[in-house]
């Protein structure tokens, strides 16, 4: 009866413009998300802060969890083949009396132009993006007197290190080039004393009116909440929280959360799910988002080298793929400790950003098509959806040419009302059909990035296409065609 009538309560007050949440799942999952972040696609995570100092663990670890990993291997916690790993690093470069607090003061940042980080984002075509207000080590890229008084010290980069207002002078910067602008927050912190005293004294002393605090100042348009995992959402409080957010909060009308409140809310809560180095998500009922670095690791991981990163190629067949299927691709960029962004980094932007200046169209403001993907014939390979955490995803096996019974992507799609967009991740030959689709009396077929219609036939059930040829400088094997059919039933 409560969850009817609260259901009821908050479809009454959408209708009258004035929403009301109650502090219960049933009605703040009732949040209509705004329409511009499943249009949006793309947007561009950031990594930064302390951690950003010794920028370094084994490879295919999270440079960004370096106190964890060191406090577990001085502790002798850890095999010998990983978290202990960090500590030998840190004896070896920094001795071992050197904390993890005394990196603070080297994060100086003292080459960070939030103009041109903000440009570098604008060009890579991305249409938000997501700093790390404070991860789990705690520290604040904003003034935060609750943290000082928490941790006992100075622990956020206006009174340490740097001295400045990192997330203010970025959230500013951002929005002058029209991209939005949320943050990350981590709900727990790793070893703040409050939190290994009395974890509800911290949540009411620290977190509440910290989250509070930062959400008013910056007002966010994505809250990325991580670090949800030690506590069911009942003990974070996570449905008081969040209805101070959508009743109360400056940003009530515009702001969109993800799913990561409480131990049972991922993938059940929110107004968008997550996922972080998967294949994401298929058939999902909500908008979702899949995070990944161009790397392994978010933060910036000096011991990584060239071949850790993907191509920008692939990074363009993540976000192409993710857009097919209804989900969006958030990009992790790990700037250095000096405020700069590796030129690795800025280069795969550019290069995507390239791309999508010319085909963005197809990814933009698009929903699924009937199907997703089509496939050459042969065995398909097996693409493991769903899953929230960790598991392979290696499109550029799916989408090279075929070998003998094996079946590949042939084309990816994406729809704007009756105009399809059929994106082929090599040059398909002189022919390209579209297997299963109706033109209308009004059908055109265009390649993007050529201004003249294209030939094409109805062949039965199927459109074929034909494909102008295209300059060998071009690469022609290498690049990613995207055709464009107007009026398709």
């Amino acid at each position: 009866m409560r969850t009817t009538a609260t259901l009821l309560l908050a479809a009454l007050s959408l209708r009258l413009g004035a929403a009301v949440y109650e502090p219960k799942w049933e009605a703040l999952d009732t949040h209509p998300i705004p329409e511009w972040f499943q249009d949006a696609r793309f947007g561009i995570f950031i990594h930064w802060g302390v951690y950003s100092v010794p920028s370094w663990a084994p490879k295919g670890q999270y440079a960004e969890w370096y106190w964890n990993r060191l406090e577990s291997g001085v502790k002798g916690r850890a095999p010998a083949d990983t978290k202990s790993a960090t500590w030998e690093f840190h004896v070896k470069t920094y001795g071992e009396n050197f904390l993890y607090r005394d990196f603070a003061p080297l994060f100086r940042c003292e080459m960070f132009d939030p103009g041109q980080w903000a440009d570098i984002f604008a060009r890579s075509g991305a249409k938000y993006v997501v700093l790390t207000s404070k991860h789990h080590d705690g520290f604040c890229l904003f003034p935060s007197e609750h943290a000082n008084r928490s941790w006992g010290h100075p622990w956020n980069s206006v009174d340490i290190g740097p001295r400045r207002d990192l997330l203010g002078e970025l959230a500013e910067a951002v929005r002058a080039k029209g991209l939005k602008m949320g943050f990350y927050y981590s709900l727990y912190e790793w070893y703040n004393p409050l939190w290994l005293a009395d974890k509800q004294a911290y949540i009411e002393k620290h977190l509440f009116p910290q989250f509070k605090d930062v959400v008013s100042r910056y007002k966010p348009a994505i809250i990325f909440s991580d670090g949800e995992w030690d506590l069911p959402s009942a003990d974070w409080r996570s449905e008081e929280l969040l209805a101070w957010l959508f009743n109360e909060s400056p940003v009530k009308e515009d702001v969109v959360i993800n799913d990561r409140w409480g131990k049972e809310t991922r993938h059940v809560h929110g107004d968008y799910f997550t996922t972080e180095y998967t294949a994401g998500l298929k058939d999902s009922k909500k908008p979702w988002e899949e995070s990944r670095g161009m790397g392994h690791s978010y933060g910036y991981n000096r011991f990584e080298s060239l071949a850790d990163y993907k191509p920008a190629r692939e990074l363009l067949l993540m976000l192409i793929d993710l857009a097919c299927r209804g989900g969006n691709l958030l990009l992790d960029v790990g700037p250095a400790a000096d405020g700069t962004i590796p030129v690795v980094m800025e280069e795969r932007l550019a290069d995507m950003g390239a791309w999508l200046a010319v085909n963005g169209e197809a990814i933009y403001g698009t929903r699924p098509w009937r199907v997703n993907h089509q496939w050459s014939a042969g065995t398909r390979p097996t693409i493991e959806y769903g899953h929230q955490y960790m598991v392979k995803y290696d499109l550029a096996r799916v989408t090279g040419a075929a070998e003998p019974g094996k079946a590949v992507i042939e084309a990816f799609f994406t729809r704007k009302g009756a105009t399809l967009y059929a994106i082929a991740p090599r040059w398909p030959g002189p022919r390209f059909t579209i297997r299963d689709a109706a033109p209308g009396p009004g059908t055109k077929v265009f390649l993007l990035g050529v201004e003249e219609p294209l030939a094409w036939r109805a062949d039965g059930g199927d459109i074929t296409i034909d494909v102008p040829n295209i300059s060998d400088n071009d690469k022609i094997a290498e690049r990613i065609l995207t055709f464009k059919l107007t009026d398709v039933k």
